[in-house]
């Protein structure tokens, strides 16, 4: 009787311990869920991100018999998993990352599963718990430079299925020219809310594909190009439509279901590509290969194996009260937003350049989410014009980061053909010379000259990289994630050279940039 009570004490102490783990890790990371689930509604591209948990689980149950029967050997390996979560964690806390406290979260419930079942079990379940890091969106910075390079991709290969059909167009960036019409290749046309659900599908297949190594890493490897040359394929089709039927063939609902189409064909042919590879070597049916089964039976009497209380749980413990800990911190650690004068006191001239004010429109203000910004275009007395904006962000949280001016600039159907960098020597920011991204971009018969810096608690830089890395150790070390980006741009006049338009920027950047000190603090 004695050791019943003791048995039904401990397995209570064991449930309450559970049930109060829950309630701290649910705390812990309820900041990174809500952002994902913000993300998942928000963002076409990561809608499928709802299935990701249900297929995982799913995927697990499966093998349920097999995860019942066998003895479960505590790992330590696990804790050290769950620590480097923590790590994680406070990593992406620090530097308001979301991404890094998803990716924490993967990490840490990777790591649970490995202290529980031990590295022989844990190889069970490590392919559907891999499958969770794919439901979470890459960082925007990220996300912004891909989509750039997948829509300048696209356009050019959809221009050349235009030019299958006998159809004369001319590309000018992402923008297509049919003569009557002009189609823009936006973000929602990159191919990336194709490209990741696929690519994630693809894993589900080559987790269940249960053939030689080369042939799973060679099917999910080939979804990243057939999804681009489809989504390009795609993009050609409508030009060809809109050249035959009108500009209505790329709007509405007609648009989305050419959508729909692709990404099954894509799915097609990544089954048939299955298919084919199952007839090299050891041949198999479709089933056979996939392993497609419903989870077995338990037989009557099964008993599950028992796993006794160890060290090891006493560490995971541990890690889940270091989380909580450094959760608390974090949350403790309120943010710095300095003392700074809004840009609507800027001023409307500059030296012999007199500006006009120009405002964004509300759909790029929703995209930037910034909190200040100045954008105006300068002329001076030669009649010379240099646009000058500059986006101000109290907090550079995940989503709210400046964005870079070579994704966004190729989205307006520009091509950038050249990035170098340039040494304003004369031009002094905390006593350096200013350093400056040097663009070099067209669009058809027009030039532009621009210059960018992201200018940041006292810092200068034009690294896109080297800003996050700052912006980590700044909110560390600081508690600041403030910053700007400024931009000018200038356009190239025929006859002219483009030593002309560097010229007006640097005679424009010496008058403007000291004025900026008071806008963008130190």
């Amino acid at each position: 009787m004695d050791g019943l009570l003791k048995g039904l004490l401990i397995l209570l102490t064991m449930k309450v311990g559970i049930s109060i783990a829950a309630i701290v890790l649910l705390f812990t990371y309820w900041g990174g869920l809500a952002d994902l689930l913000h993300r998942w509604n928000t963002m076409e591209e990561y809608s499928y991100g709802y299935f990701i948990p249900l297929i995982t689980t799913f995927l697990i149950y499966q093998q349920k018999q097999q995860l019942l029967s066998v003895e479960y050997r505590s790992s330590w390996m696990g804790v050290l998993l769950m620590l480097l979560a923590a790590v994680l964690f406070f990593m992406g806390g620090i530097a308001t990352t979301y991404t890094l406290i998803q990716y924490s979260l993967v990490l840490l419930i990777m790591g649970i599963a490995l202290a529980l079942l031990g590295w022989r079990v844990f190889k069970i379940v490590v392919g559907p718990l891999a499958l969770l890091f794919f439901m979470v969106p890459f960082p925007p910075f990220v996300l912004n430079t891909l989509s750039g390079q997948l829509q300048l991709i696209s356009s050019e290969i959809g221009v050349w299925v235009i030019r299958l059909f006998g159809i004369s167009v001319f590309l000018e960036g992402n923008v297509i020219d049919l003569g009557t019409y002009q189609l823009q290749v936006v973000e929602a046309c990159s191919g990336l809310n194709y490209l990741f659900p696929l690519i994630s599908i693809t894993f589900i297949i080559v987790y269940l594909y249960k053939v030689e190594f080369w042939k799973r890493a060679l099917v999910f490897l080939s979804s990243i190009p057939i999804t681009v040359l489809m989504n390009s394929f795609r993009i050609g089709v409508i030009g060809w439509l809109v050249e035959n039927w009108g500009i209505d063939q790329a709007e509405g609902f007609l648009h989305y279901f050419e959508g729909w189409i692709i990404f099954v064909f894509c799915l097609a042919i990544i089954l048939i590509e299955i298919v084919l590879l199952s007839h090299i070597g050891q041949q198999m049916s479709l089933a056979q290969a996939l392993n497609l089964k419903w989870p077995d039976i338990l037989p009557d009497g099964f008993q599950p194996a028992v796993q006794k209380v160890s060290s090891v749980h006493y560490g995971m413990a541990g890690a889940v009260l270091l989380l909580l800990v450094v959760s608390l911190y974090i949350k403790g650690q309120e943010e710095i937003h300095p003392e700074r004068a809004p840009f609507e006191n800027f001023p409307q001239q500059v030296g012999e350049w007199i500006g006009k004010d120009d405002k964004l429109e509300t759909i790029y203000l929703d995209s930037l989410k910034l909190d200040d910004y100045f954008l105006a275009d300068f002329k001076n007395p030669f009649d010379d014009l240099v646009n000058f904006y500059v986006a101000y962000y109290e907090s550079q949280q995940a989503g709210s980061a400046a964005h870079s001016p070579r994704s966004c600039i190729p989205g307006g159907g520009w091509e950038i053909e050249e990035v170098t960098q340039v040494d304003l020597a004369d031009i002094r920011v905390n006593g350096e010379a200013l350093n400056v991204n040097r663009l070099v971009i067209k669009r058809g018969e027009y030039k532009q000259l621009v210059y960018y810096w992201f200018q940041q608690r006292g810092r200068v830089m034009t690294n896109e990289w080297l800003v996050k890395w700052y912006l980590f150790l700044d909110g560390l070390t600081k508690r600041r994630t403030d910053g700007a980006l400024v931009r000018l741009t200038t356009s190239i006049g025929v006859g002219e050279e483009w030593a002309d338009g560097d010229k007006r920027l640097m005679n424009f950047s010496g008058k403007v940039v000291p004025l900026l000190d008071q806008y963008i603090p130190d």
